[in-house]
């Protein structure tokens, strides 16, 4: 009988393609890399949740197709338009493997803030002037299984654009971004009734503002003391944060993410007691990320509690660990005949879920579900 190493050794890899080749999709790039060369026999690596999932390393995912809108990404080959400007993320792996895909021209609809190209060109996108590829398609030709969305915040249509080719043609859709697609009913009942699984929305990063900031105010909660008001603030120089200098695309961003951390707390401290939202864009921090928070609270025979927290991320390569599970899971789900939305694996990943959950809650389904094996039908 085949060892588990030998079938995992024969099994197809994960074919996806990338709709946005910006930072977030280069630390993608790089953490397949950085843990390809990890022996099968290892069980563990640091910097992810699981080094295999069902049988699946981060390795065994290939990248079959790309799209893009900047001029200087169109054309190019994956592996180098994966570090082009104006990407700034840390470089975690010195090299990615060399990719006969080309980043294609994307549909671009309401995907470019009219204001980006106000800024210097290392700094912001460069619209080329190509027409869009028909991306369900160029997914039928690759052979496509799942979409990753990384599009700028604010890109509802252009998601929508995307979702619609997944639709089109069977292929799973991972949105990372805060446009309301997999928690949408609508939305959500279109995947199901089309047969394929799909997970978001909005990506969480591994440690991030967040995650921390609902782990704070739920042990606040549990352990007592009301929380009366929070906050908390965010400033980048990457140009997701140069994106949402543009107010009027942060809608859904900020209730994505302020959903996420209320969802934690039992009662409703009301509107005007808690602001959670990205702040500004500071060039020089580039894909550094800085987070304040601070929260007030109320403890035992009224006294006030006051706590205050600065946290400080590489942005992209701090969410590419939780989007490596994502597809994995996603693929899983496929093999399993899965459909819809995949609620455990969307609410320990994703700020805003089809159905928000206890990150430990979440996590458990997750692990039951790795542990049950093929034939099951819950997600």
């Amino acid at each position: 009988m085949a060892s588990r190493v030998d079938r995992a050794r024969d099994r197809r890899p994960v074919r996806i393609a990338i709709a946005g080749v910006g930072n977030c999709a280069s630390s993608l790039l790089q953490g397949i890399e950085h843990y390809r060369g990890v022996p099968r026999e290892q069980q563990q690596a640091w910097g992810l949740t699981h080094l295999d999932m069902g049988g699946l390393r981060p390795g065994d995912v290939e990248v079959v197709a790309a799209f893009d809108v900047d001029a200087r990404k169109i054309g190019r080959p994956l592996h180098e338009a994966a570090f082009e400007a104006p990407n700034c993320t840390t470089v975690i792996a010195d090299q990615i493997a060399k990719s006969d895909v080309l980043v294609q021209m994307g549909p671009v609809l309401d995907g470019v803030a009219p204001h980006m190209a106000d800024w210097p060109a290392e700094r912001s996108f460069r619209l080329a002037d190509e027409p869009p590829v028909d991306v369900a398609r160029v997914l039928r030709e690759t052979d496509t299984e799942i979409l990753v969305s990384y599009l700028p915040v604010g890109s509802q249509k252009a998601v929508q654009a995307y979702a619609e080719a997944c639709l089109e043609t069977g292929v799973s859709l991972v949105n990372c971004l805060p446009v309301f697609i997999v928690s949408d009913p609508q939305w959500g009942e279109r995947f199901r009734q089309a047969g394929i699984p799909c997970a978001g929305d909005d990506i969480k990063s591994q440690v991030g503002a967040t995650i921390l900031h609902r782990q704070l105010v739920r042990l606040f909660a549990e352990r007592g003391v009301k929380v009366e008001r929070t906050y908390q603030l965010n400033t980048g120089g990457n140009t997701d944060f140069l994106n949402m200098l543009s107010r009027e695309r942060l809608a859904s961003k900020k209730v994505s993410k302020t959903e996420a951390v209320t969802s934690q707390i039992p009662y409703d401290i009301g509107a005007d007691n808690v602001h959670i939202g990205p702040s500004d864009y500071v060039p020089w921090q580039r894909d550094n990320k800085i987070c304040f928070l601070r929260i007030e609270g109320t403890g035992f025979g009224g006294a006030p509690i006051e706590f205050e927290a600065r946290l400080s991320v590489q942005d992209s390569p701090n969410s590419a660990g939780i989007v490596i599970d994502v597809i994995r899971y996603v693929r899983i789900a496929r093999e399993r005949g899965l459909a819809g939305p995949l609620l455990p694996i969307s609410a320990y990943t994703m700020k805003h879920p089809p159905v928000q959950m206890r990150d430990v809650d979440a996590a458990g389904q997750i692990e039951e579900f790795l542990r049950k094996g093929p034939g099951r039908d819950d997600a």
